[in-house]
């Protein structure tokens, strides 16, 4: 078996998944197949087009519903390199039709600006 994908998350996927885990039981559980499938190195969902990353957005059903994927969650993860896949964002589709290029853009560069500042602070003063 090869090594494991190393999955980080956004503020804004946790801030979301906190809220939608009030309306949604599940999520959770919903979501957590997914995170094993990117751990295990597998490139799921389609690409989004048009934006600098490499973004891809998973349909990943919401249990809670009962109306399959096409209803249920949307997750948008960046991967950033072979051995690193960031989750950027979560959303219902049943609250929000779609994400625009320009958010996702802001939600990555907020994480490298916030992922910058720890390996300088990890660093400790010169």
């Amino acid at each position: 078996m090869g090594e494991l994908v190393q999955v980080e998350f956004t503020p804004e996927f946790k801030r979301n998944l906190r809220a939608l885990a009030r309306k949604y039981r599940h999520i959770r559980s919903d979501v957590q197949p997914v995170i094993e499938q990117l751990e295990a190195g597998e490139i799921i969902g389609d690409k989004v087009p048009r934006i600098k990353y490499a973004i891809f957005k998973v349909r990943v059903r919401n249990s809670d519903i009962r109306k399959g994927k096409r209803s249920g969650y949307r997750l948008i993860y960046h991967l950033r390199s072979g051995k690193n896949v960031i989750l950027v964002t979560l959303y219902s589709k049943l609250d929000q039709s779609d994400i625009s290029a320009k958010q996702i853009n802001r939600i990555i560069a907020e994480f490298e600006r916030q992922d910058n500042r720890l390996i300088v602070n990890q660093k400790g003063p010169v």
